[in-house]
């Protein structure tokens, strides 16, 4: 058995809890959060869900639902959620000794190195922080196992007797059995929807069955993978905890329009920004890529005619500077550009990513420039951050258009746009309102 603690954080019902923070009327009532362009249902309260709203579930489809029983929509608002993440993620790193960060919402966290008994009243103490400094609930589970631990949390979001927090590793062999007896296989992390009915249809259908079922079946039927996954849910490690994240392979960025476009001006503006935005996501972690592509489509759900492309090339050396990832963009996009048709879609991929400090200059690049672009994007990015996002940005990126995604109901940019900071009013008076 292990010695290893591993808890996982993970934030209640993320987006809507961030729009929550900034309206605190939203409480106990029904929210829902839409995905680009206004599309399907991505974030649901627990209001929303005991309503019976599916996730995924198509907008314009529950449009007049929406409106009959009073629940309350919101755009995605990627800005603010990405920023709020960054305030937890913080504090659960000055909180906690070691931190993965996994996704937007969670993250998972090495508590080895404390004494067990300590460990309910840190998690109370770690949880009461976020909600105390961001406005965010979070629910902690703790594990041998970061398997074990998602399993944890699960427990602690579900189950509001827990408070938040389920600490997995205090209970003895017996009684995690008892504990693993009444959760769905389909629910163990690394055991997706297709290996869940696969499993059901064998008679294994909890994770207590997983965990006692042999090696040499899970081996033939699950792979690897799923042998990893059962070992974990036994009380050994099989998979590692990560304290950096793997080495970034390649970086999208990406979006479909919110209404066609035929003009070349108007997609030039969004592959520009596009490619800004990648650029400045590729200083942020100190990387810089040697290949870009930039590829548009029409709208494969009409009955417009089709047409898709994708150029790409080569640079001489690695770059992470905007003005020479927007020129290259925009020219690999008149490369594959043809009038006539409706484009629904446009993005740009980055590949053959590596550290900064790692770039190896072309045979005419001077010291000189190099350091001159860095000291520039630095600047920029510097007031970016202190300003608001796109403070300065590139002069083809300003007029939007037809492009720009539809997000009629998105809240304000409350931390990160000086024009959108939430106002608050005093009241002198106790009867005015």
């Amino acid at each position: 058995m292990s010695d290893e603690i591993f808890g996982l954080a993970d934030c209640n019902n993320f987006y809507v809890s961030c729009e929550r923070v900034f309206d605190p009327s939203l409480e106990e009532r029904p929210v829902v959060v839409l995905s680009n362009n206004d599309g399907c249902v991505i974030a649901r309260s627990n209001e929303a869900k005991a309503m019976g709203i599916p996730m995924g579930a198509p907008a314009f489809k529950y449009r007049e639902y929406f409106q009959k029983y009073g629940i309350t929509v919101f755009s995605s608002n990627y800005t603010l959620y990405d920023n709020m993440s960054e305030r937890v993620m913080s504090i659960l790193a000055d909180s906690a000794p070691f931190i993965e960060v996994y996704s937007i919402d969670e993250a998972f966290l090495d508590f080895s190195s404390l004494k067990r008994f300590h460990m309910p009243s840190f998690c109370r103490d770690i949880r009461e922080k976020i909600r105390s400094w961001t406005g965010i609930p979070v629910s902690i589970g703790t594990g041998r196992t970061k398997t074990l631990a998602k399993i944890a949390n699960r427990i602690a979001k579900k189950d509001k007797s827990t408070g938040g927090i389920f600490n997995m590793e205090r209970y003895c062999e017996n009684d995690l059995d008892m504990i693993l007896a009444v959760i769905d296989v389909g629910d163990i992390w690394g055991i997706g929807k297709k290996y869940a009915q696969f499993l059901r249809k064998s008679n294994i259908n909890t994770a207590k069955d997983l965990k006692y079922t042999p090696d040499e079946w899970i081996l033939k039927y699950l792979t690897v993978e799923g042998l990893r996954t059962t070992t974990e849910l036994r009380g050994r490690i099989c998979i590692p905890f990560r304290e950096k994240r793997p080495a970034r392979k390649q970086l999208v960025v990406s979006r479909s329009f919110g209404k066609d476009v035929t003009d070349l001006e108007e997609i030039s503006e969004s592959v520009s920004e596009f490619a800004s935005r990648a650029a400045e996501k590729l200083r942020k972690e100190g990387l810089t890529a040697s290949s870009i592509a930039v590829f548009i489509q029409t709208n494969p759900f009409r009955n417009d005619p089709q047409y898709h492309n994708i150029s790409s090339i080569k640079l001489p050396a690695g770059t992470s500077y905007t003005p020479e990832i927007v020129q290259t963009a925009i020219l690999l996009l008149k490369k594959i550009f043809r009038s006539g048709y409706s484009y629904k879609k446009s993005g740009v991929i980055f590949s053959e990513i590596g550290k900064t400090d790692t770039r190896q200059m072309g045979l005419f690049e001077k010291n000189k420039n190099i350091d001159r672009h860095q000291d520039l994007m630095r600047t920029i990015d510097t007031i970016n951050t202190e300003m608001g996002k796109n403070y300065i940005r590139p002069a083809i990126t300003l007029n939007r258009h037809r492009w720009e995604m539809k997000s009629s109901f998105r809240s304000s940019r409350y931390t990160t746009n000086w024009d959108e900071l939430p106002s608050v009013r005093i009241c002198h008076d106790e009867n005015e309102k």
